[in-house]
C-alpha cells in the first residue's frame, strides 16, 4: 500500500456525506472563547428584547444568533436549554449570547448566588412569626 492510498483512506474516514456541511465551533465564534458579558451560568435565563424582532433582517448576525433570538422570543430559555436545542457546545452558546447582549437583542436574568440567599434559620423565624399572628 502506498503512502498516498493511506492518506486517501484516512481522509475518507473523516468525511461523511450524510453529515452535511460541518462548521467547527471556533469558526462560529471567530476563535473567541469569552465575551465582555463575563461567564454565564448554565441556568441563567435568556430573554429576547422587544427590538429583537429586527434580528432576522440584521445581516451582521449569524444564523445561530438569529436562532437564539427566535427561540428566546417564544419563551425565556436557559443557557443549557439553548445549547441542547441548538446542538452546540455550551461555550459556543455563551459567546453567541454575549454577542447578542452587546447588541442589546437579549437580556440575561442571572440566578441568585447561594451565598446571597437568606439563611434557613431566618426563614424559619419568619414562618414562626407569621404563624404567631
Amino acid at each position: 500500500m502506498s503512502e498516498q492510498d493511506g492518506r486517501s483512506r484516512e481522509a475518507a474516514r473523516w468525511f461523511d456525506d450524510e453529515a452535511g456541511p460541518v462548521v467547527r465551533p471556533y469558526a462560529m465564534t471567530r476563535g473567541r472563547t469569552r465575551t465582555a458579558a463575563g461567564r454565564l451560568d448554565l441556568i441563567a435565563q435568556v430573554i429576547a428584547e422587544s427590538r429583537a424582532e429586527r434580528a432576522v433582517d440584521d445581516r451582521t448576525l449569524s444564523p445561530e444568533h438569529v436562532e437564539i433570538v427566535e427561540r428566546c422570543r417564544e419563551a425565556p430559555l436557559s443557557v443549557a436549554e439553548l445549547a441542547a436545542e441548538l446542538d452546540l457546545p455550551v461555550g459556543v452558546v455563551r459567546v453567541l449570547i454575549g454577542d447578542l447582549l452587546d447588541a442589546d437583542l437579549v437580556r440575561v436574568s442571572r440566578p441568585v448566588p447561594p451565598a446571597e440567599l437568606p439563611d434557613e434559620q431566618v426563614l424559619r423565624e419568619v414562618i414562626d412569626g407569621l404563624r404567631a399572628l
